[in-house]
């Protein structure tokens, strides 16, 4: 355990193929997930966990380590415009995509 003072509760997260740092009562926009807004999500891989400037870190998870969130909404997320151009070619392409996210709001840490 590493110590470092004046730190409150947080821990990382993977989903999705990302990583991301998570305190309690915090909202987090992540890929899709299963559920309806409401309903509770648990992330099972938990990489680092920090407790009052004590850090626990897994190699490469935590164990018994969990992180509750609950599901707020699931919508869209910005048009991403995909634009393919070669010149000289009359080459165009226009498309554009929406990813589905989904806002969770983080609850515990433990």
């Amino acid at each position: 355990m590493l110590t470092y003072h004046g730190m409150a509760k947080q821990a990382v997260i993977e989903t999705g193929g990302k990583q991301y740092l998570v305190s309690p009562n915090e909202k987090l926009i992540i890929e899709k997930l299963p559920g309806k807004a409401g309903d509770s999500v648990t992330f099972d891989k938990v990489l680092l966990v920090s407790d009052e400037g004590k850090f626990d870190l897994g190699k490469p998870y935590v164990s018994g380590a969990k992180v509750i969130g609950k599901v707020i909404d699931q919508n869209k997320a910005d048009k991403l415009v995909v634009f393919k151009y070669r010149a000289k070619s009359r080459y165009r392409r226009k498309y554009g995509h929406r990813q589905q996210q989904t806002v969770v709001q983080i609850e515990s840490i433990s």
